[in-house]
């Protein structure tokens, strides 16, 4: 049975309890619109660095742009220092520049991590409550949400603390990765830890994440761990059509078919389209390329033709190699095809003597957060 579809966050209701996760160099404001057309959902920008926000960086600040017809802004933003978050925050609110803000704790990159960033930062208790009770305080009546990992590796789990002290300060919804930062993308995620977190956080939304290439495997979630909602990483990646997937399912109605190959083409002229508009033809072109293997993943096409598509100069050309595809559906079996990062275990980087002490106030480095965009 589908449970409600509501989604709260904060003062923001959502149709439907799908959130889409920041992916670097794949949800920019194209890629947001194109999912967002298949139905209701939260999605969430690249992931920003707070640092580089407040110094004006050009690049970060063309990264948290919005289209005009988005609705909510959502932006995800990677901080180190608490300081830095209360003026990237206020910063954001006083110019009306977004609806919700969401905090990465989660990020499982070395160059994110080895500076003290990402998953690697709840460890420091005293120094992810500040930041947290800081981004609140200066976001007023904006939503502030978590996201996050399950901890550093298996003796350094964080999430069961980290998410009772982000209650606290007041965010109005966590979500949480079934991986540990050393796990990476592999193994599997562990849903169980989905559910002994809701078990704990009980007064604001648990939104869980890792796994979710499918309708079912977002149901399956929802109903093993009790979860409020879901958030969809690798599982979009070529497949924006899902959210529309999902909408039907949590809506009680006939879920559509996964698109055919000469469908799949339509789109993926429609995408690189708005990622020329963007960007402009140089750069859009090439933001384009790494897309085209994840929407053919799993189809009946051939290795020649991905290739081309791979290596494309311009809209008119992936337009051409596009039209010889020949009419295929994707085959049954191939609905779950992994797309994305798969590799794991890896080995954590982390600042010198960063766990050492969990209770100190360590920034390891105060210019952590702008390795993760525009600075």
């Amino acid at each position: 049975m589908v449970r409600s579809s509501l989604l709260k966050i904060g003062p923001i209701e959502v149709d439907i309890p799908v959130v889409l996760a920041p992916m670097a160099g794949v949800t920019n404001s194209p890629f947001r619109r194109i999912c967002r057309s298949y139905g209701a959902g939260l999605y969430v920008s690249e992931m920003i660095s707070a640092r580089a926000l407040v110094e004006m960086n050009e690049k970060t600040t063309r990264l948290a742009d919005f289209a005009p017809d988005e609705s909510p802004r959502s932006l995800q933003l990677a901080v180190v220092d608490p300081k830095i978050a209360y003026k990237a925050v206020s910063m954001l609110v006083e110019t009306n520049a977004v609806d919700h803000i969401d905090l990465n704790f989660g990020c499982p990159v070395r160059k994110v991590t080895r500076n003290g960033g990402g998953g690697a930062l709840p460890y420091k208790r005293n120094l992810f409550k500040g930041i947290v009770e800081n981004a609140v305080q200066a976001a007023g009546e904006i939503p502030v949400t978590v996201k996050m990992r399950v901890g550093i590796d298996a003796q350094h789990e964080t999430y069961l603390e980290s998410g009772k002290v982000a209650e606290d300060s007041g965010v109005a919804a966590v979500a949480l990765h079934g991986r540990t930062v050393e796990q990476l993308y592999a193994p599997s995620a562990d849903w169980s830890t989905i559910a002994k977190l809701k078990e704990t956080v009980t007064s604001i939304p648990v939104l869980g994440n890792g796994d979710i290439w499918v309708v079912d495997d977002a149901l399956a979630m929802m109903a093993e761990t009790g979860c409020d909602g879901v958030v969809i990483g690798r599982g979009c990646l070529g497949r924006p059509w899902l959210f529309g997937q999902l909408a039907a399912a949590f809506k009680g109605k006939e879920i559509p078919k996964a698109p055919n190959t000469l469908e799949i083409a339509d789109l993926m002229v429609r995408h690189a389209s708005e990622l020329i508009e963007w960007f402009g033809d140089y750069k859009g072109i090439r933001e384009f390329r790494k897309h085209t293997a994840w929407y053919l993943k799993g189809y009946p096409v051939g290795g020649e033709i991905r290739g081309r598509l791979g290596k494309v100069e311009s809209l008119e050309e992936l337009e051409t190699h596009l039209g010889t595809l020949e009419l295929h559906e994707l085959p049954a079996e191939n609905y779950r095809n992994m797309r994305g990062h798969t590799r794991g275990p890896q080995k954590v980087a982390l600042p010198d003597n960063w766990l050492a002490d969990p209770f100190d106030d360590l920034i390891a480095n105060p210019e952590g957060d702008s390795s993760a965009s525009g600075g």
